[in-house]
């Protein structure tokens, strides 16, 4: 691993209101961030160790952007080091609010990373799992959605009938020519998804629960016109049909559907979360614990949603510490519809290698089993770190087809 990869952290000392003894053994020694390639993707993993050498750890959910929030890593680690790594909310704050600007998403991501690690490092000290810091576990396991990717209607029939058959009841499919090269034409790919929902209905009736990954790529037009195309039952519900930075406009597109809508994996905070919640705009909050702000945010959000009768649809597309993280979370709260499962018998990402995370979070079938374990339940063989060759990814810059740039 080259050194840009791993920022090394700084140690302030003679911090103050720290007792002597034990109270020194909790103190934050380092905090170490690991840009590896694990599959298909890179993750960013943060290792924060205290004086007594017990360590935690926790995972940024900003792909593609990992040296800005290793970056912003480093320059925590600057007034973070020294302190009790017990007081994980003034920790929380602190970091949130020691810059005249405050949050955004790669601040909010280094946050999530280093708050998840703190969680997991205090569930180790205390011999409990990270469920039992929340309030205790409110279910056994945790149920999960799985997705198909297939480019055609033959290829998600036949993923759907495999994860209906291995206990799945709830399954998510991507919009037509969804990563199919540089060009996408929005209008036709609306057609060419209507067709393939409709076909999909009509093969497994109406006890599956169906929705469609929009990832954010249409207008408000174009969302209301392809929610239109569809016969009424047809989705259970639409992700991210449009781009969220306006919830006025989530606010307008309400009013022309009725499907409900799962918004939220890019919120980095509780103010831009209750924003859509106070609107009305989304019907299942899909937070992302590696981006909002780890445990601390995460739960209130969770807390926010009760309110307004909302279940959380997690967001989950890292690796076993984010998973693991997540299920902790959901195994802690009572509003939970499913959780994003990227371990499906038709999809072979390889986020959670083995081979690096030799203990992590066991599934049986479409659900996730809570562990009792201490911490977050997840080891990482770091001597496998070393070995990963980093490649920055770059996402597809999209256009449409008259050459204007589109989202990805």
């Amino acid at each position: 691993m080259s050194d840009d990869m791993h920022v090394p952290s700084v140690r302030v000392s003679n911090v103050t209101g720290l007792s002597k003894g034990a109270a020194r053994a909790v103190r934050i020694a380092d905090i170490s961030t690991f840009v590896v390639r694990v599959g298909a993707r890179n993750q960013l993993l943060v290792k924060v160790t205290t004086e007594d050498g017990l360590f935690g750890w926790g995972e940024s959910g900003m792909s593609g952007r990992e040296k800005s929030v290793a970056a912003t890593i480093a320059h925590f680690s600057t007034f973070l080091i020294g302190q009790d790594s017990r007081q994980i909310g003034r920790i929380w704050q602190e970091s949130y609010r020691s810059q005249y600007f405050e949050g955004g998403r790669i601040l909010t991501a280094a946050i999530s990373a280093i708050d998840i690690a703190l969680h997991d490092l205090l569930g180790k000290r205390l011999g409990l799992p990270v469920y039992q810091l929340l309030g205790g576990r409110q279910r056994d396991e945790i149920p999960s959605f799985a997705s198909s990717m297939a480019k055609t209607t033959e290829g998600l029939l036949a993923d759907i009938h495999t994860l209906v058959d291995a206990g799945w009841s709830c399954v998510r499919t991507y919009p037509g020519s969804f990563g199919e090269g540089d060009i996408f034409d929005p209008w036709a790919s609306l057609s060419k998804t209507a067709a393939e929902l409709i076909a999909i209905r009509e093969e497994f009736g109406p006890s599956l629960c169906l929705g469609v990954d929009m990832h954010h790529r249409y207008t408000v037009a174009e969302a209301a016109s392809f929610c239109a195309m569809l016969p009424k039952g047809t989705l259970n519900f639409i992700e991210e049909p449009i781009r969220s930075e306006t919830p006025e406009a989530y606010v307008s597109l309400r009013r022309m559907t009725d499907i409900p809508f799962a918004v939220g994996e890019e919120f980095s905070s509780k103010w831009e979360a209750a924003r859509f919640l106070d609107a009305g705009a989304t019907q299942f909050m899909r937070l992302d614990i590696c981006n909002i702000g780890g445990f601390t945010e995460a739960m209130k959000v969770a807390a926010m949603s009760e309110r307004h009768y909302v279940d959380l649809m997690p967001h989950n597309p890292l690796g076993p510490v984010c998973t693991a993280a997540t299920v902790h979370m959901s195994a802690a709260i009572p509003n939970l519809s499913w959780l994003e499962n990227r371990q499906s018998p038709v999809e072979a990402l390889g986020f959670h290698d083995p081979k690096i995370f030799p203990v992590q979070i066991r599934t049986n079938g479409p659900v996730y089993l809570v562990p009792d374990t201490p911490g977050l339940g997840v080891e990482v063989d770091e001597t496998r770190l070393v070995d990963q060759t980093v490649e920055y990814i770059e996402a597809p810059h999209l256009k449409r087809p008259d050459g204007s740039v589109t989202n990805w």
